[in-house]
């Protein structure tokens, strides 16, 4: 890898965790050991060990695509921007803003975008796409928590 990829790398690396540092810098004082939650809940120190490992997957697939040569790439690279802006706001909208409902529906509209991201990467990059199936499948028992943090709160 020359220097010119492995910068791009460390940069496609770093948006994703700049993106979810600095929207846990907006969220404010809400503690997620503050809610009521549903039968099944981790500890919340589970949450950022868990989010940085989806964030440098996120890195790590989206450089894939990135560094490919199809033609398809930049659609799937402005999926993932998309999907990357939903991400950001949803944290705000339910601790900051403690919109329960509101970020429910943004999360489920947050897992379409993931599912189309994850069909869009995987015409031009199957291993990217099996990259994501991780951060889909947290984004879904996150919906599941969402949903039950909004019944019980």
């Amino acid at each position: 890898m020359n220097n010119k990829n492995k910068s791009d790398f460390i940069l496609f690396l770093l948006i994703p965790l700049a993106v979810g540092a600095l929207s846990a810098l907006f969220i404010g004082t809400m503690s997620y050991s503050s809610f009521q939650k549903p039968a099944v809940s981790p500890p919340s120190w589970l949450f950022p060990i868990v989010w940085t490992i989806l964030y440098i997957l996120m890195g790590i697939s989206s450089y894939l695509i990135y560094s490919s040569n199809n033609a398809g790439k930049t659609k799937a690279l402005t999926t993932y921007g998309l999907q990357l802006v939903f991400n950001f706001f949803w944290s705000i909208l339910f601790f900051r803003y403690s919109l329960y409902f509101f970020a429910f529906l943004w999360l489920l509209a947050l897992i379409l975008l993931i599912v189309i991201m994850i069909y869009q990467f995987y015409k031009i990059s199957p291993l990217a796409a099996y990259l994501q199936i991780p951060y889909l499948l947290w984004c879904i028992f996150a919906a599941y928590l969402n949903y039950g943090i909004y019944r019980l709160n």
